[in-house]
């Protein structure tokens, strides 16, 4: 018998569904005799729960460590980062696939343009790419993930059109200083089935002579028990709206075969564009044409963005694939 659409995304959401060849490791009928099923959920939770106590145990380690390295001259800090985000994914069972290169070992800093769908984003592009994370003000608030971003070095910014200017100053005395920057232009989180528009206010720090180079990259979580993932599953890894962050790692942590892949196109000049619309046009296509692209399981690759890309996509038209 078929399943119908909405039957299949709520299995997707709920983790303590049993379906065949979800698990490598699940025990067999012939080993649990007495209800395959409640085993099978014991093994997934204590999965969860060993996952996210190995996480706080490494999170409280290298916070000891890059709380000296912070008041250290040299690139330290910056490399400590990027392992301490590689190794958060790995204990999270998250393989990262990279695709194309990073735009490192040029004479210009470097912005990196991505799109977002999840808290995971964080620790998937932290650990593959050099470079310092610009986030909204409210993460501020936020207990321990202040902490870890603060560490980071995250640059802040907010959504009050007036703070524009200090912001776009902010991240260019970052650049200035030898960082590179991850930025999410959409503002917020997807659901993952799309690329929402991005905000040209965010390439503000793209402005005036010198501008940093934009590489733009794509990130799909395109594997789920080592299975592509489709509409059904993808629901899993799209944190947005009111979702709350425990119960998301919850239902996420208990599943294996988990996989992202990073698309990194190729960067781009903005010297070449008349205007920062312009600009955040072009990347927007780069970024959305090969998100689609991995969400559809095809041969990705990396892309150009249009000099003379087309408008955006409008907010309300969805995308999905």
């Amino acid at each position: 018998m078929h399943e119908s659409p909405r039957r299949l995304r709520r299995l997707a959401a709920d983790p303590l569904v049993l379906r065949h060849g979800d698990d490598a490791d699940a025990p067999s009928d012939e080993m649990w005799p007495f209800g395959v099923d409640h085993h099978h959920h014991l093994i997934r939770r204590f999965r969860a729960i060993r996952r996210g106590l190995t996480v706080l145990l490494w999170t409280a380690l290298s916070m000891l460590v890059q709380a000296p390295l912070l008041l250290l001259p040299g690139r330290a800090k910056v490399v400590f980062a990027q392992i301490y985000w590689a190794v958060f994914a790995r204990m999270l069972g998250l393989t990262v696939r990279v695709i194309g290169q990073p735009a490192t070992n040029t004479a210009r800093p470097v912005v990196y343009v991505a799109n977002h769908s999840s808290w995971l984003d964080i620790p998937v592009l932290g650990g593959q790419l050099d470079g310092c994370f610009v986030a909204k003000s409210e993460v501020t608030r936020w207990p321990l993930v202040n902490m870890i971003a603060s560490l980071g070095r995250t640059v802040y910014v907010s959504r009050n059109r007036g703070a524009t200017l200090n912001e776009r100053d902010s991240m260019r005395g970052r650049l200035g200083a030898g960082d590179n920057l991850i930025l999410f232009p959409e503002g917020t989180t997807s659901d993952g089935s799309r690329v929402m528009p991005f905000r040209s206010t965010f390439f503000a720090v793209a402005d005036g002579d010198n501008p940093p180079l934009i590489q733009p990259v794509s990130v799909a979580y395109d594997r789920l028990s080592g299975l592509p993932t489709g509409r059904a599953s993808r629901p899993l890894f799209a944190w947005y709206g009111d979702m709350d962050l425990a119960s998301h790692y919850w239902r996420l942590a208990q599943h294996r075969g988990l996989r992202a892949t990073v698309l990194l196109h190729t960067p781009i000049d903005p010297a070449t564009f008349p205007n920062r619309k312009a600009l955040s046009r072009a990347v927007w296509h780069a970024v959305a044409d090969g998100a689609a692209t991995l969400r559809q399981n095809r041969p990705p690759r990396p892309l150009s963005a249009p000099a003379d890309a087309g408008p955006m996509m409008d907010e309300s038209t969805p995308a999905y694939a």
